[in-house]
């Protein structure tokens, strides 16, 4: 299966690339069924086969989760709750996750905008609530972006440093959730510093 997996994101990524992981961030975000994090890690495995490039990589990783939490925003800002109620469900956004999302936004807030994206049936939700509550765009901005940047660089970085191992990455956060994902990528962010500071120093040399 992890076989077919792969062979069928590769001729993904061959055939669309960039534009593909924009569209397909922007789609999966809105709430459609598509496997974000398996897309992402994979997508930073093949940056360390030098399939991709990383910023490019992140630029449309990031543009297509900023435009899709933007879209999902703007919807429940014109239509509000009743719609999300209504059309929800063929989205895999039942009523039980936007009652959870609720409270859960209730009470932090903004910050849910943020770390929301590392919660699964979760942040296909908080950009329709910020838009329900009437948040002002520059606040919802600063944290829905900020959180759509950070979400990006993480599994693109997490898949960079277990290359062939990415697959794992996906496996192991439905089993402990945010606090591997926290772990990983900070363990993805200093292999990937320090393959920087190895290249660079080959490099001088």
């Amino acid at each position: 299966m992890e076989v077919a997996v792969e062979q069928h994101l590769d001729l993904f990524l061959m055939k669309y690339g960039y534009v593909g992981i924009f569209f397909s961030l922007t789609l999966g975000v809105v709430g459609l069924p598509i496997p974000d994090e398996v897309l992402m890690t994979y997508a930073g495995y093949a940056v360390s086969r030098g399939v991709l490039h990383m910023p490019l990589t992140v630029l449309s990783a990031f543009l297509g989760a900023a435009v899709g939490i933007s879209i999902s925003y703007a919807i429940a800002w014109k239509w509000g709750l009743p719609l999300l109620m209504k059309v929800g469900p063929y989205m895999h956004i039942t009523p039980k996750k936007i009652e959870s999302t609720q409270k859960l936004f209730a009470k932090y807030g903004p910050y849910l905008l943020l770390i929301g994206y590392f919660l699964p049936g979760v942040r296909h939700v908080t950009a329709y609530l910020a838009g329900v509550s009437a948040m002002g765009f520059r606040r919802f901005a600063i944290f829905a972006y900020a959180g759509a940047f950070l979400w990006s660089v993480t599994f693109l970085l997490l898949g960079q440093a277990l290359e062939k191992e990415w697959l794992k990455v996906v496996v192991y956060i439905r089993h402990y959730g945010i606090t591997f994902l926290l772990i990983g990528s900070a363990i993805g962010m200093m292999v990937y510093i320090w393959m920087r500071y190895r290249n660079s120093t080959r490099t001088r040399t």
